[in-house]
């Protein structure tokens, strides 16, 4: 028998659409990097500000799909280090929209049991958003289903740095001998550590980059591009990333024969 199917039906304003999708080669972690919201905003004639209003629109509605078509995690690219470089303006209304989605959505997280995380320097955060932050967190603590993952001040190459700089500390203390320091160890030294590794990596906006995004754990993820600035990121987009995924062969360094 073929593989298991599971058909999720999906809602646009214009139609409705009944998709199918592999259930056993689902990508078990999602992770996206949310591009194009200022660029979407110019596009319109509208200030950076309106497309990341749209942008909080499309994460909501992005969230929800994937807690429908029972993805397990899902990181979302939010704020980066170098994102604290933007014009104060931007900077303060990011921060702004971060409190008020978070006060929002808590009632959204909870009916669709989604349990709420965190990676990056979260203490660099505003006052009011890291308090918001960790009481979402709190009172999502016990939910089953996916974890959403927020990429709030992060950088991986400063992930790196801090775990290197961790691990030095524990073998100086003898508490780690550097030969037996191996991916585990550093795994567990990152701030995904309670996150596995990326199999499905989806940027928007039709550019072809990482920008610093998880550089350790898309060792083997696959990765795809979208010439489709975020706001306009949509359900039928979000399926056809997957379904494309499904029909890439995985090899993780052996051959195809091996595979089969």
């Amino acid at each position: 028998m073929g593989e298991n199917l599971v058909r999720i039906a999906f809602s646009s304003v214009k139609n409705n659409s009944l998709e199918e999708l592999k259930i056993k080669s689902l990508p078990r972690h999602l992770a996206i990097i949310m591009d194009g919201n200022g660029r979407w905003a110019k596009e319109k004639g509208k200030l950076r500000v309106f497309g990341h209003e749209q942008g909080v629109k499309t994460v909501r509605r992005t969230v929800e799909d994937c807690a429908r078509i029972g993805l397990e995690f899902l990181t979302l690219y939010t704020f980066s280090t170098e994102n604290w470089n933007r014009p104060k303006l931007e900077v303060d209304t990011l921060m702004r929209l971060l409190v008020s989605s978070l006060k929002k959505e808590l009632k959204t997280l909870n009916n669709n049991n989604i349990k709420l995380n965190t990676i990056g320097n979260i203490a660099s955060l505003p006052n009011s958003a890291h308090k918001e932050l960790l009481d979402v967190m709190e009172k999502t603590s016990a939910n089953t289903g996916m974890t959403l993952t927020l990429a709030l001040s992060y950088g991986s190459r400063e992930e790196i740095k801090n775990a290197v700089q961790q691990i030095c500390v524990k073998v100086k203390n003898n508490i780690i001998s550097p030969e037996n320091i191996d991916e585990t160890i550093i795994n567990n030294h990152l701030y995904t550590q309670n996150l596995p590794d990326v199999d499905l990596l989806i940027r928007t906006s039709g550019e072809h980059r990482i920008s610093n995004f998880l550089l350790w754990q898309i060792a083997y993820a696959e990765l795809y591009f979208i010439d489709v600035f975020w706001p306009d990121f949509s359900e039928q987009h979000l399926l056809e990333a997957i379904k494309n995924y499904q029909n890439r062969e995985r090899r993780f360094g052996k051959t195809s024969e091996q595979l089969t």
